[in-house]
């Protein structure tokens, strides 16, 4: 049995798939990606605030740990997942707006629900200007005054400007983590060297998360995150605030 098991090891073959992106289309995505769109996430921190405040995350490896939690059960696990199926149903009205739906009534606080709606809000209607499509103009005519999710509205955009989906799920796990180190950043204090650390050890984190996030039905959906959950619901009460989440 023993070479039988080596000899599998030793015939295994991995195939890697290498997706690549127009330019143009890597241009938005970097843009709609970027800290420096006008969407407002600088101004949240989800829970982070809380925790920073109450001794829990207080250096380098605690903020990474937060962040890691984040985005493998929490916040930006579901979001993670939405944002996957809000870029395959593109093409389907009906089924886009169930899962736009869906997004927006996966919020566990008011203040995670603000931080989702505003930044998906202010998303629609910077990009229907700079970047205009049809299809989203059709989505906003449909949809009207209702909330809508940040990770289903920029699923919606990478999908109908031909932005592959592999790609656009790690540059918006990357865009969600890159702006919570940011905020750690400020509110530890920690170092600009220490930010571009934690960036690069939640890297291979993001691969994982978004491997495991292509898998997941939405049957399948949830989290287990009580402490962030807490984190947010806390977040309200403190004496002072420097983010709205």
């Amino acid at each position: 049995m023993r070479p039988a098991a080596n000899m599998s090891t030793k015939n295994r073959i991995t195939v890697t798939i290498t997706i690549m992106l127009t330019e143009s289309a890597l241009q938005r995505l970097i843009a709609w990606t970027s800290p420096s769109y006008p969407v407002g996430a600088f101004t949240y921190s989800h829970g982070l605030e809380t925790a920073v405040s109450d001794g829990r995350v207080h250096d380098l490896d605690s903020l990474v740990s937060y962040v890691d939690a984040v985005l493998a059960h929490g916040g930006g696990w579901i979001d993670a997942v939405l944002f996957i199926h809000a870029w395959r149903t593109a093409s389907d009205n009906e089924d886009f707006d169930g899962i736009a739906q869906l997004a927006t009534a996966f919020r566990s606080s008011s203040e995670t629900a603000l931080e989702s709606y505003q930044q998906g809000r202010s998303f629609l209607s910077v990009t229907r200007r700079a970047w205009p499509h049809p299809v989203l103009d059709a989505f906003a005519g449909r949809w009207g005054n209702r909330p809508i999710a940040h990770c289903a509205i920029l699923g919606l955009a990478c999908a109908v400007h031909d932005i592959a989906l592999n790609p656009a799920t790690h540059a918006y796990l990357h865009a969600t983590a890159a702006n919570l180190v940011s905020a750690g950043v400020r509110l530890v204090p920690l170092g600009q060297t220490d930010g571009q650390i934690a960036t690069a050890r939640l890297a291979s984190h993001i691969e994982t998360v978004a491997a495991r996030a292509m898998l997941t039905p939405v049957e399948d959906l949830g989290s287990a995150s009580p402490l962030l959950e807490l984190a947010s619901f806390h977040h309200e009460t403190l004496y002072t605030r420097l983010f709205r989440s």
